[in-house]
């Protein structure tokens, strides 16, 4: 029956945006095979990310960029330059902090592999979140700020995709004519 409702849903939600010329950015082609965006998203090699924050940014965007594809021709070359600042909140009389709050920011260029490397598109992410400091609980804060780092990079890891799926679909797009 949950099935059935969210068809409705969709339907029902669906039916006005597809008068606008709304398409989802993912939507595969009518013989069901991945859409322009998609392709284009797994054919990105996404370079190395200094730092463990890094790693886990790659990793979050290799997953989201492949999307299960195996075997497509790397076309373009993702750079990152990723950071993750914090600052202490909730300051106690003793100069201690009970809560933690951390920004991430991340810059990204998108390069063709072709022999001048040449620029088709940049953009920036950001992201927060935050985490509580119990007193005296050093591993427990450690933890969380690892788990805080893992948000982080798949915050900005759905950022960036759905920026590189925007570039791609509109790319495809004819030009309006009017």
């Amino acid at each position: 029956m949950t099935l059935h409702r969210r068809t409705l849903l969709t339907l029902a939600l669906g039916t006005p945006l597809a008068g606008c010329g709304f398409q989802p950015v993912y939507m595969p082609t009518a013989s069901g095979q991945p859409g322009v965006a998609q392709r284009e998203l797994a054919a990105i090699y996404v370079n190395v990310i200094g730092d463990r924050p890094g790693q886990l940014l790659r990793q979050s965007l290799q997953a989201r960029l492949e999307k299960g594809a195996t075997g497509v021709a790397q076309l373009y070359d993702l750079s990152v330059s990723y950071g993750i600042g914090g600052e202490g909140i909730a300051i106690q009389p003793d100069n201690t902090s009970t809560y933690t709050r951390l920004v991430a920011r991340a810059t990204w260029y998108l390069n063709a592999q072709n022999t001048t490397r040449t620029l088709l598109t940049h953009g920036t992410a950001r992201a927060a979140d935050s985490f509580n400091i119990l007193d005296e609980q050093y591993f427990a804060a450690d933890q969380e700020n690892d788990f805080a780092a893992v948000r982080l990079a798949d915050q900005i890891a759905d950022q960036i995709t759905l920026q590189l799926a925007a570039y791609f679909r509109h790319r495809e797009l004819p030009p309006a004519t009017g």
